[in-house]
Parts: C-alpha cells; structure tokens; sequence
C-alpha cells in the first residue's frame, strides 16, 4: 500500500511572485513545444516503428525511463 501525503518534498519559499517567469515556466512543460508534447510524439511514433526493439526505445524514452 501507499501512503498519500499532499507537501512538496523540498520546501518552497517564494519572497516575490514573478508571472512572467511563470508563464514561461508552465509553457515549457505543457506547451506545444514542451515536455508533455514531446513525450506524447515518442508514444505516438511508437506505433509505426518497423521493429519491436525500436517500440520499445520509444516507450521508454516516452514514458521518461532511464534507459
């Protein structure tokens, strides 16, 4: 089982919100060009990979494991 405890694993203290930088932030993970569109074009080249060692370098690298 697991346990599920809702805090940041290192402590976080902000002394000056800056939207600016977090805009550029949040576009960097879940933008166009970000990690998530990234990760979700490894998944979908994935499926029209000629050879199984080939699908399966795409699934991890789109999935985020170390190879």
């Amino acid at each position: 089982m697991w346990q599920y405890e809702k805090k940041l694993q290192y402590p976080v203290k902000i002394a000056k919100p800056n939207a600016a930088l977090a805009k550029v932030i949040v576009s960097q993970l879940g933008g166009p060009d970000g990690e998530l569109g990234a990760s979700m074009r490894y998944l979908n080249q994935r499926y029209s990979a000629p050879c199984r060692e080939i699908q399966a370098i795409l699934t991890d690298i789109g999935t985020g494991i170390p190879i």
